[in-house]
């Protein structure tokens, strides 16, 4: 039956207008019942596409994120031969969120890629938020409802960027009008490079390159740096003299204490040592018969006289400026590492004191050796250490003269110094500190580092501003400030 047919049926031979008036009335009727036929299929539809989850992957900043979310096949029987077709993808952009999202060609999926950021919501110190919304907008394909017809179609679907835990520690400025008197004005950072000129033969000599740097907990709460170093080369006698030490967290002026610290052993190792004619004669003595009891008696009296003493003096001077002040001596509490060398004919001769927690370390890569130069300090409960500041340190000639260390060393490819702020998440662990591999795991990570490559190379001066961007090293849960002297 044709449609001429169904048609003449219909009108049963009415007049024209009559006719015409009801193919009207007929055609809008089933129009509109046919629209809402459509109309109900993309309500279900709606309502299935609403219980999808992409289950798209959190994405971390700073780290390269690449996913697909993909379009289902619709399952309702109401639905049969109808499909999804993804139109657009809002939420994310490349200016703000540092990710592209691309939809396909047959719109069956979209392509989110890139390295996320969160740094434009951080603005003016805000917090950025971490979950987003994504709007698909979409339409059906088999429905054909008119595009005036046809509802706006989309879908929420949450989306995660997990911020980056370095970015949530706050880098806030001292507020040193508000410290407390002396405010003992320090800088956050501290960076220095020794170069030492090679011999006349043009045999290069080691050089020394030192950083410190005021930690992610300082920083948070707008504290200074409490740790210090200090170096120096005699370029006459051709001795090394470095230190590092590590202010109390818990002393309001251990800053200073560290600062005391250091100025003085140097400077009295540096006058000691700018006359050293008699000390390596001893040394001398010393290596043709480590064995012999007066040698070793008088190496034991030199490096009482000269490293021994530099820490008693830097303890005394601390107690003065305490008592100047009119603060207890433990407001300046401090560690303190000390090392003192010189190359010799036979070898390296290497001096050191050591009080408090840290590490200190020759380190020799070509024999897979490391030696540290003393034990770190443990207290009585975690996080405990002894200090420079206590008189106990020196009350116990026995005690103190363990604490005195010397050694003779044919070479050697560092002397480390370093405050725990670095060995506490490089070793982790004590035992780890005698374990050579881990210094080897360190002086490749300070070399081959991804981030910031150290290049410790003969007189290159730019590695104390590496060294400094090195001690930005990410360790969760290790936050202090951090400081590290390096001969090499």
């Amino acid at each position: 039956m044709d449609i001429e047919k169904i048609i003449n049926l219909l009108i049963n031979e009415k007049d024209e207008n009559k006719a015409e008036g009801f193919i009207k009335f007929l055609s809008e009727k089933l129009w509109g019942y046919y629209k809402e036929y459509l109309m109900n299929k993309e309500t279900i539809g709606k309502e299935e596409v609403s219980r999808w989850h992409f289950d798209l992957p959190n994405a971390k900043e700073n780290s390269y994120y690449e996913t697909t979310g993909k379009v289902q096949p619709l399952q309702d029987s109401h639905l049969e031969g109808v499909e999804v077709q993804i139109l657009q993808v809002n939420g994310l952009s490349k200016e703000i969120h540092g990710l592209d999202v691309e939809i396909a060609e047959d719109g069956k999926s979209f392509r989110i890629s890139g390295t996320p950021t969160l740094d434009s919501f951080r603005k003016d110190g805000a917090t950025a938020e971490s979950t987003f919304e994504l709007t698909i907008i979409y339409k059906f394909i088999g429905i054909d409802l008119p595009d005036a017809d046809r509802p706006k179609l989309e879908l929420k679907v949450p989306f995660v960027i997990n911020q980056d835990p370095r970015k949530l520690w706050k880098n806030l400025d001292v507020d040193w009008e508000n410290m407390p008197d002396p405010k003992y004005i320090n800088e956050d950072t501290q960076a220095e490079y020794i170069k030492v000129k090679s011999l006349e033969d043009g045999t290069p000599q080691k050089d020394i390159v030192a950083a410190s740097k005021r930690g992610r907990s300082h920083a948070q709460e707008a504290k200074p740096r409490d740790d210090h170093f200090k170096m120096y080369h005699d370029d006459n006698t051709n001795w090394y003299v470095m230190a590092v030490a590590d202010g109390a967290g818990s002393a309001k002026f251990s800053r200073q204490g560290s600062k005391i610290a250091c100025d003085t052993v140097i400077e009295h190792c540096k006058n000691e040592l700018s006359n050293s004619e008699r000390f390596e004669e001893d040394i001398n003595l010393w290596h043709l018969d480590q064995r012999s009891e007066e040698a070793g008696k008088m190496i034991s009296a030199d490096i009482y006289r000269i490293v021994g003493n530099a820490a008693y003096k830097a303890h005394k001077a601390i107690v003065e400026e305490a008592k100047a002040t009119g603060n207890p001596t433990k407001t300046y509490a401090t560690t303190l590492l000390l090392a003192i060398c010189k190359k010799f004919e036979f070898g390296w001769f290497v001096a050191s004191f050591w009080v408090g927690d840290g590490a200190m370390c020759l380190y020799d890569k070509e024999n897979h050796t490391s030696t540290l130069l003393g034990v770190p300090d443990e207290g009585e409960y975690a996080g405990q250490t002894r200090f420079l500041t206590m008189p106990e340190i020196f009350n116990d000639t026995n005690e103190f003269y363990k604490r005195l260390k010397c050694k003779i060393v044919p070479d050697f490819t560092a002397l480390f110094l370093m405050s725990d702020g670095v060995s506490d998440p490089k070793f982790e662990t004590d035992a780890n500190l005698n374990n050579p591999d881990k210094w080897d795991e360190l002086w490749d990570d300070l070399q081959n580092n991804p981030e910031h490559p150290v290049h410790l190379s003969d007189d290159n001066e730019e590695s104390k501003n590496e060294l400094l961007d090195w001690l930005d090293f990410w360790s969760p849960g290790n936050h202090d400030d951090r400081t590290i002297a390096i001969l090499y």
